[in-house]
């Protein structure tokens, strides 16, 4: 059967568009070709230190031509995973200024009982103390929900832990099992879907992870292009049993398979 022609992109931000506080060369072109072009396209993030306010700015102070609405987060999907269970109230286990995001939900201050306890990429925040209350709660009845749990990203300076093992020690210790609302969630990946207002057939996702960027699109029925910047490992390629639709250099070659 023959794939039917790509509409639009679903693309991955940190590792794709800019590693660090640099763009990728040829990122900002490419998303400006994409909107004189006429190609709908939705960014999905798995930062979770930064509120999609943030994100945005951080967009235009490099280059970048990319609106606040055209951003998704797991920040968002986990607000509104919250808003239709009718709970409001979460232990944070975070950084940086995402907490922004949950401005309307009832942060836990240890008085009363609290519903989920939402971890994402906490820094230097994952300190004893806050790992133990996050497992208190846990064990109080609260629900994990992982903002993601990529095992590592790109820092400035090298490779990072990512919020994974985090989830995994307070899953481990609980004997719980964390609800994941970012990449590489179908959910997630289906509300970035339905706004770009595209049949998944049309959509190509670009990123630079293959378990979470590419493996969460093509479990969403996605296909799915790997670049190799960013967090891209080729040993890590080799041995995964994700098949990307198409493997290239750098998102300005997304020009290619269009």
């Amino acid at each position: 059967m023959t794939d039917r022609k790509i509409g639009g992109f679903l693309i991955d931000l940190d590792g794709v568009l800019y590693t660090g506080d640099t763009p990728v060369p040829g990122a900002i072109e490419t998303v400006q070709y994409l909107v004189d072009h006429g190609y709908p396209f939705r960014c999905l993030s798995n930062s979770t230190r930064r509120c999609r306010k943030t994100i945005a700015a951080r967009l235009e102070k490099m280059g970048f031509a990319i609106p606040e609405c055209a951003i998704f987060t797991p920040s968002l999907a986990a607000v509104r995973y919250m808003n239709d269970a009718g709970k409001d109230r979460a232990y944070l286990l975070v950084t940086g200024d995402v907490n922004r995001d949950f401005s309307g939900a009832c942060t836990d201050d240890g008085s009363v009982h609290t519903d989920y306890v939402v971890v994402g990429d906490a820094g230097d925040n994952v300190t004893y103390a806050n790992l133990n209350r996050a497992f208190r709660c846990l064990m109080e009845g609260a629900q994990l929900l992982a903002l993601e749990r990529d095992r590592y990203w790109m820092d400035n300076d090298g490779l990072a832990l990512s919020a994974g093992p985090v989830v995994a020690a307070l899953e481990m210790a609980a004997g719980t099992t964390a609800t994941i609302v970012g990449k590489p969630s179908k959910e997630f990946f289906g509300l970035a879907l339905a706004d770009l207002g595209l049949p998944k057939e049309e959509v190509m996702m670009i990123g630079d992870d293959i378990a979470t960027d590419i493996g969460g699109a093509k479990g969403a029925g996605i296909r799915g292009a790997l670049v190799r910047t960013g967090k891209f490992r080729a040993d890590v390629l080799e041995h995964s049993a994700v098949r990307p639709d198409h493997v290239i250099n750098s998102v300005k070659d997304i020009l290619t398979i269009l």
